[in-house]
């Protein structure tokens, strides 16, 4: 089989992963960078899906709006997976709760703490609580909050997502803690402003010793040491990073096989 993979946003991992990944189940990944494609220099989405969708078994899309890949997918023939979008990162929460699975056993019925900025992966990691069935305490600073549609969404699956202001009380007694850059890609913000609002939300020593005993610490990556992590944290025994970014390739391989079965 073939896949295409559209990056409009740069790209280590998820590149990596599903090309890796295709070549390991004995297909073939195609790289286009809107860049070098017509879709760059104005081709409406639903044309570009109409011929890509002919010309391949599947559809990888790293783009900036969700409604971009909605309409890229529904002009599409073959499945399409989001590699990323401003509003969702699926794909990296998949890899997240396998690891998880890994190293805690069954993450039904377990807690996680996502501390720091509320962003794509934060609106995923609601949507993977309500889907895995496990408690989420959220605490971002105000005006940081993660999607309230998403949000408003959980509730009504009756999901058990509980914002905590306070990240000291939001880590207290977790199984996991999840944190990601303050500053993501393509984050049109005030930068000192917004690491001003976050700079009680670092995960150090201090933080991590209000978790339960044997918590992981797990991050999306790239991770800028002494900001949203300390050093110690990040290169010490609780974290499970780089478990977390090769299972990024299994969980990407699960997700092909699965579109393609």
């Amino acid at each position: 089989g073939t896949l295409v993979m559209i990056f409009e946003k740069a790209s280590t991992r998820t590149r990596l992963s599903f090309e890796a990944g295709m070549h390991q189940l004995g297909g073939a990944g195609v790289y286009l960078n809107t860049r070098d494609s017509q879709l760059g220099r104005g081709e409406p989405v639903e044309d570009a899906a109409q011929v890509i969708s002919r010309m391949c078994d599947a559809v990888m899309i790293r783009t900036f709006e969700q409604d971009i890949i909605n309409r890229f997918a529904k002009n599409s023939r073959v499945p399409v997976i989001n590699g990323l979008t401003n509003e969702y990162h699926p794909c990296q929460i998949l890899a997240d709760i396998y690891t998880f699975i890994e190293k805690k056993g069954p993450i039904q019925g377990k807690t996680v703490a996502w501390i720091g900025d509320g962003n794509n992966v934060t609106n995923s990691a609601i949507e993977a609580a309500v889907q895995f069935d496990f408690q989420l305490n959220i605490s971002c600073p105000k005006g940081y909050m993660p999607s309230k549609k998403t949000l408003d969404w959980a509730d009504k699956k009756n999901g058990k997502i509980n914002i905590i202001q306070d990240p000291k009380k939001a880590v207290a007694g977790v199984d996991a803690i999840m944190s990601d850059k303050w500053i993501s890609m393509g984050d049109k913000v005030n930068v000192k402003q917004k690491k001003k609002a976050l700079k009680d939300y670092q995960v150090n020593k201090k933080m991590m010793n209000l978790a339960s005993k044997d918590a992981i610490f797990m991050h999306v990556l790239p991770a800028a040491r002494g900001e949203e992590v300390s050093a110690e944290i990040i290169d010490g025994k609780q974290s499970v990073v780089w478990h977390q970014a090769e299972n990024r390739l299994h969980g990407q391989k699960a997700i092909i096989d699965w579109c393609l079965d």
